[in-house]
C-alpha cells in the first residue's frame, strides 16, 4: 500500500471514530498489548472498541500526531473522558481521566489488519487512586 492509500484508509476510518466497518478487513485483529488480550473480526473489534469508548469510559481520543508509512500507521491520543464501567479490576469511579494512547496499525489491500494498542494503566490507575496492579 502507498502512503497515500494508507493515509486514505485512517482518515477515513478515524473520521469515523471506529464505526466504518469497511475500513476494517473481516479478519482484522487487535491486541492489547499490556495484556495480550486480542479479539478477532470485525464485530470483535468494534465491541471491543464500543466497550472502551462507551463502556467503561465516556471518552474521547482527542488526537496528538500520526505518522504514516507505506501499509503502516501509528498514532498518539488522548483518551479523554469519564471512569463510568469497570476497567483493569477498578469498578467506575466517575472520575474524569486523561490516559495517553497510541495505536499501531498495519493496512493491506486497503484495509486495516492489524491493530496493536497501547493504552497507559498505570496513569489510569493514578488518576482514579486505585492500586497498582501487583507484578505476578
Amino acid at each position: 500500500m502507498s502512503m497515500e492509500q494508507t493515509r486514505a484508509v485512517m482518515e477515513r476510518y478515524l473520521a469515523s471514530e471506529h464505526t466504518d466497518l469497511d475500513a476494517l478487513a473481516e479478519d482484522v485483529r487487535f491486541t492489547v498489548m499490556a495484556t495480550g488480550q486480542e479479539v478477532r473480526g470485525r464485530d470483535a473489534v468494534t465491541a471491543m472498541l464500543g466497550h472502551f469508548y462507551r463502556g467503561a469510559f465516556d471518552a474521547v481520543a482527542e488526537p496528538r500526531s500520526l505518522v504514516i508509512g507505506d501499509g503502516t500507521a501509528i498514532g498518539e491520543w488522548d483518551f479523554v473522558g469519564t471512569h463510568i464501567g469497570e476497567f483493569a479490576g477498578v469498578a467506575a469511579t466517575g472520575r474524569e481521566v486523561r490516559v495517553p494512547l497510541a495505536v499501531a496499525y498495519d493496512v493491506v489491500d486497503g484495509l486495516i489488519s492489524r491493530g496493536r494498542v497501547y493504552f497507559e494503566t498505570p496513569a489510569f490507575l493514578a488518576q482514579v487512586n486505585a492500586p497498582a496492579a501487583k507484578s505476578q
